[in-house]
């Protein structure tokens, strides 16, 4: 290998990933994680957008000091209505990236990096199965970034 092809590999890592895919797939991943994900849960904090693209069975598994929990749809979903009833002032400027979309047949899984209000506040993992009537989102892991 050249060192120009070495250069070009090397480049390649550093690019999103959309493995595996046919585009309509990569860009139905997309559109259910950025309507139910980003809208439903951060922009717009409307739960019937968060269960349009969630699974009912869905869990967002939490880490805390070395403990994992779970949480269900129907619990995040409330949490999301409820904050979003308390909330004064306007909502906050949400911007997203997705830096990771593989997509195997029927599973995918997506990296998004998420900011609030210009701060970086999340890196996610998120788990997608294509079922008759779609795309959804059936399971969150994530990484919290501290608030500078």
């Amino acid at each position: 290998m050249t060192r120009g092809m070495l250069g070009i590999a090397a480049s390649a890592l550093f690019l999103p990933v959309y493995a595996g895919a046919a585009d309509g797939d990569v860009e139905a991943v997309k559109a259910v994680v950025k309507s139910a994900y980003v809208d439903g849960v951060h922009a717009k904090a409307d739960p019937a957008l968060m269960r349009a693209g969630f699974h009912p069975s869905f869990r967002m598994l939490v880490l805390r000091d070395g403990v994992v929990t779970g949480v269900t749809l129907d619990e995040w979903a409330g949490r999301i209505e409820k904050g979003a009833a308390e909330r004064k002032g306007p909502p906050p400027v949400i911007r997203h990236e997705f830096t990771h979309v593989d997509v195997t047949r029927d599973a995918a899984v997506v990296r998004l990096e998420l900011h609030r209000d210009g701060k970086h506040v999340f890196t996610d993992y998120l788990s997608l199965y294509r079922f008759p009537e779609g795309w959804k989102i059936v399971s969150k892991t994530f990484q919290a970034h501290p608030a500078t």
